[in-house]
């Protein structure tokens, strides 16, 4: 529980203001069902050996799944999957259901069109508050040329590059307006 000086509420805002890709995390139970949720609680841990962490709530219907669970997946979301988002993180009984996916290492479901993959071992999980931490050693990846979804603020957006001539731009429009930081992400419709 979070301290009483602290909202919950006001404490996620603040989080949704710090962007981040969209992942569909999955698994396979012990009786071969497939398991899969969205996260965007993911990043890369290590480089030597390659390691990537999670978390998930206790609460989830999935979470004995992934606790009991060798192995996961992660599929990094393209700009165009916001709804294989939308419906992995809801509490819809087959969350698989008219998604197109391929079978990875151990029959570990990959979502199709992701912007990249990554295949791991779980090598441990840790209690983190109301969540658990997921620990896994990277043993495959795959990248595409699409552009990965991004979530701040409740909204899903597309992120571009900046250029160089982008960056001068924005300094000094910032400049003449006072202002010293600028943002390259853009709101979808």
């Amino acid at each position: 529980m979070l301290d009483g000086a602290i909202c919950p509420d006001e404490f996620r805002a603040v989080m949704g203001s710090f962007p981040t890709g969209v992942t569909v995390i999955t698994a396979m139970d012990k009786r071969g069902r497939p398991w899969g949720v969205t996260v965007n609680s993911f990043g890369s841990v290590s480089l030597d050996p390659p390691l990537v962490l999670w978390s998930l709530k206790l609460s989830s219907k999935s979470y004995p799944a992934f606790l009991n669970a060798d192995r996961f997946s992660v599929s990094i979301l393209a700009e165009d999957q916001a709804t294989i988002s939308s419906r992995f993180a809801t509490h819809v009984d087959d969350k698989f259901d008219g998604i197109c996916v391929r079978a990875g290492l151990d029959g570990v479901p990959l979502i199709n069109g992701a912007a990249a993959h990554i295949e791991c071992r779980k090598v441990t999980s840790h209690p983190g508050g109301d969540h658990r931490i997921f620990l896994g050693e990277v043993e495959r990846i795959a990248i595409s040329e699409r552009r990965p979804l991004i979530f701040s603020r409740g909204k899903y957006m597309t992120a571009r590059p900046f250029d160089d001539d982008d960056i001068g731009v924005i300094v000094d429009r910032e400049r003449q307006n006072g202002r010293a930081t600028g943002t390259a992400l853009e709101t979808r419709p």
